[in-house]
């Protein structure tokens, strides 16, 4: 991602410490220079004015609805106007997530689902 957007910035974010490390290392050893890898719990390390173009997460199987909910209404907050959430799920979570995609964003489009796993997509309206 950091490579399709060069003038941007490009977070990577997880709670693991161990995660985090590889991240970082991964970016230097193949020459991206434009990403951060951070020790956080979702939106945690941001201010709120924070705005992202784009937000996209591979959501853990086991985090429960309430902290999928948690997830999403932060990325709405921290999303600017026309911004995008993508999240990875095990496909079982699909009408869920499409559940709580409407909810919160208005909105809700699969891009693309395999045996295993779907890709789904929120934007931020006016």
């Amino acid at each position: 991602m950091a490579r399709l957007a060069p003038e941007g910035v490009t977070y990577l974010v997880d709670k693991d410490f161990v995660a985090v490390e590889y991240a970082q290392r991964n970016a230097e050893l193949n020459g991206i220079t434009n990403c951060r890898a951070m020790l956080s719990d979702g939106f945690g390390a941001f201010s709120e004015e924070q705005r992202f173009d784009v937000v996209a997460s591979n959501l853990p199987a086991k985090a429960g609805n309430e902290a999928y909910y948690l997830l999403f209404t932060d990325a709405f907050a921290h999303l600017v106007v026309g911004g995008r959430l993508y999240v990875v799920t095990l496909s079982g979570q699909r009408r869920f997530i499409e559940r709580a995609f409407h909810e919160v964003f208005g909105n809700y489009e699969k891009v693309k689902q395999g045996r295993a796993h779907t890709v789904s997509l929120a934007v931020k309206q006016d």
